[in-house]
Parts: structure tokens; sequence; C-alpha cells
């Protein structure tokens, strides 16, 4: 697909930009805020604009060199590097409020290097009577700039229709999106979530630093195995929840919308990776996002990472220890596989894919209300006598959906129905139709 690539200092705008591009698509919403370097990781969505589409790629702030001294400032120039790479098209996103600055002159003459088209837009002028503020701009050596508002929309038709000029014809007519697995990569801070990004996509699309909070965004990346494509949603890291009920301040701000991204980036998800810290084990914050996780119904992956840090003589010990410790604290989601990993040096990464479809294929089977009916009235007796007090009857059962696969139980009597009695009927289709690592949905309703 067509790639536009968003760049220019930080704070010019350019997140404000990439939502008002894709303006039909809210779950895809780069975080906004007045601070300066909000954006540190590249984000990506899809536009769509009289039924063409085209991507969008939202970038961390430039840097000139003499500000590049901070670790991830650095690794952000590393990630520009990527995305201009991958561009058709780049927007140089200049700030009409502060005037051409030394930066953007610099920034400029590093664009012209790339041989890429070039958009020069002028951001925050938002009626006419601000357009004599685009004059000195001329001098960034172009001879056409676009005037534009992200936050009011003004002068967007105009930027609209020269990214669309662009696309090449054969490009032009909307291509219908591809159903590829999403994949979200949750966790605590610091656990290694990017990191195995990155190893699995064999690309510095995610910042990688010791110091915890580094992704605020939740960031969208393709990853190919032996020809299939899969969605990897990276997320900022889940703190305590009470951490987000607390009066915040500025900086905080930003920490409780990167947790509701994260939570949004489960809802979209087919399957997620809970990614678990192998030297500090299963803590309570674990649990807690495993909860979030069941309460969705999505499949499960539980990585424990970092497992290069653990001495190989304690391997054995400490493998027998978390598998305990994953039995015990997150018995609630028994039916997820858990596999131990290493993001730095690749350990096992690459079983990550063949699990993923196991769960795939279990998360869309279909079993057809004749066979479930038939399992039912074999084993009625044995669910009947686990029931005391009212005559309690089973009328019949039928799969109502899949993602995941949801059944519903027709009984005369919805009260009589206890917990027991839904584990035991999840066990039994668990068993009989193989549906090992997924989740499952059982529905009770009365019929009379």
């Amino acid at each position: 697909m067509f790639t536009v690539v968003i760049v220019g200092r930080p704070n010019v705008g350019k997140s404000t930009l990439f939502n008002r591009l894709i303006k039909g698509n809210e779950k895809l919403k780069a975080i906004t805020d007045m601070l300066p370097g909000i954006t540190r990781d590249i984000n990506y969505g899809t536009a769509q604009w009289d039924k063409k589409e085209f991507t969008v790629v939202d970038t961390g702030g430039f840097f000139s060199k003499e500000k590049t001294e901070n670790i991830i400032q650095k690794q952000m120039l590393e990630q520009i590097a990527v995305a201009i790479t991958e561009a058709d098209l780049i927007i140089h996103l200049l700030d009409g409020k502060d005037g051409l600055l030394p930066d953007d002159i610099e920034t400029a003459r590093k664009l012209r290097e790339t041989g890429k088209d070039i958009l020069w837009v002028i951001n925050k002028i938002d009626n006419p009577s601000k357009l004599n503020r685009i004059y000195d701009f001329y001098r960034i050596g172009t001879d056409e700039l676009i005037p534009v508002s992200a936050i009011t929309g003004y002068g967007m038709e105009e930027l609209i229709d020269k990214i669309i000029d662009k696309i090449p014809e054969k490009m032009s007519e909307r291509i219908e999106k591809e159903q590829i697995p999403k994949i979200a990569i949750v966790g605590r801070p610091n656990v290694g979530k990017s990191t195995i990004v990155n190893s699995l996509v064999g690309k510095k699309r995610m910042i990688v630093s010791p110091i915890p909070g580094t992704t605020r965004d939740a960031i969208d990346t393709v990853c190919k195995y032996y020809g299939k494509k899969y969605l990897l949603i990276d997320t900022a890291g889940i703190k305590r929840l009470s951490y987000y009920k607390k009066e915040i301040s500025q900086g905080e701000y930003v920490d409780k919308l990167s947790y509701f991204k994260a939570l949004r980036s489960i809802e979209r998800a087919d399957i997620v990776m809970l990614v678990i810290d192998a030297n500090e084990g299963i803590v309570n914050q674990d649990q807690k996002i495993a909860g979030i996780i069941a309460e969705q119904k999505k499949g499960l992956i539980i990585l424990i990472n970092k497992w290069d840090i653990i001495r190989p003589e304690e391997r054995d010990k400490r493998a027998k220890y978390l598998s305990d410790e994953i039995k015990k604290k997150l018995w609630f989601v028994d039916y997820a596989p858990y596999l131990t990993v290493s993001a730095l040096d690749k350990t096992r990464l690459t079983k990550i894919f063949p699990i993923i479809e196991e769960i795939l294929e279990e998360y869309q089977k279909r079993i057809s209300t004749s066979e479930l009916n038939k399992l039912f009235s074999l084993k009625l007796k044995d669910i009947v006598l686990s029931h005391s007090g009212k005559e309690l009857k089973f009328y019949y059962i039928t799969q109502v959906s899949i993602s995941p696969p949801t059944f519903v139980l027709f009984v005369n009597d919805e009260s009589a129905i206890k917990q027991h009695h839904i584990k035991f009927i999840e066990k039994l289709i668990r068993e009989t139709f193989n549906f090992k690592f997924t989740p499952i949905g059982i529905k009770i309703k009365q019929r009379k």
C-alpha cells in the first residue's frame, strides 16, 4: 500500500495530523499532548478517503546532532531512517507559529538526499488571516507550501488531494484489508515487550531502553513468518491499577492515556502475548493483566522472557518453579500455553508462531449442533447427578459464535446452574473437541 511518512521537529503537530488523516479509525489514534516528545515510537495507521487507502506513519521528532546525546533520541533518529526507507511520500511538517528554524532547514536537506517525493506542509495556520506566516518558509527551497491546521482541519482537503495525486493509478483502487491475525504484546513496564517485537520483525521499529515506560503508544508492526503475515501490537507497560486512579500530574497523564490504549489493543487482538520477567516471576500485576485478558476472552500465550539471565545450571529448577507458579497464580487461564524465551538472543522466539496458529485454529473452530447434543445425551446423567434440589433439565446446546468459540445451553431453570456445572461443561467440550489452548464462552438460557 502507498505509504506516507510524517516527519518534523518535536511538537509541530505530527501526531495531530496523523489522527486527522486516519480520522475514521479511532483505535489507531496516536497520543497527542502539548508536551514535546510525546511520540517516541513509529505509529502506523490506514487513511481512507473517497474509497482510496494509504498507510500513514507518525514518527518521533527530529533532533539536531547537538541534541542526540540521549539514547532514546538517538534511537528515534534510527527509527525515522527506517520509516523513510519505506516511504513513498514524505510530509515534512513545519510549525507556522514558531516560524522557520535552523533545524527545519537541516531536516529539509536530509530529506532531499533520500530522493523521495516530499510535501512541505505548514501547520497551525487555522484561518486565511494567518497565511502571511508561511512566506518565510520559502527559504527552505521549495516552490510549493501547503498551509493547514491539523487541529481544526483547515487546508486538509488540499493536502489530501495532493497525497491522492501522488498515488500511482495502479494503487488508487481501494484494496481490501488483509485479514491477518492481530497479536498484542502486553505486560508490566520493562519486561522486554519491545525487544521481542524488534527481534521478531528484524528492524528497530520499537525504542528499546532500560528506562521503564519507554513505549507510550500502542504500535502496529507487520511481521512475516514463512510467508504468513501477523500484525504485532506493542503496548505501553501496564502499571499497578491503583496508579491510574490517583490524582495525576501532567507527565502521568500520558501514562494514563497509554494504559487505555493498551486496553484497547487487547480488545483489538485475536491473541495476546503476556510477557513476564523470568527473574522476577509472576507478581500481582501479572495476575491482574491476565485477568483483563481472560475477561476479554482472548487467546493467550505466556512468554517468560529474559531466560538468558538465568544461569544454565539453575534453569531446570527455575522452569519447574515458574510452571508451578503459573498453575497456582494463573489458574483462571489454565488453557494458556507458556514458553521460556529470550528476546536478546532470540531463544525459542520462532516457537511462538506454531502456537499462534494452533490457537487461531481452535479460536475459529465450529462444532455442529448435532455433535454437541450427541455428546450431552451421553453425559447428561453425570451433570444431573451433580445437581441437588429442583429437577434440572437440559434441553439442547448449540455453538452461537467463534473467536472465541461460544456455546449456549438451554435449560428449564437458569438459576439452578452453578459455577461448577459450567466448569464441568467447559471441560467436557474441551476434552471431546480438542479445545486445548483457546478460551471458551458458556452461556445459559432458560427456556419454558
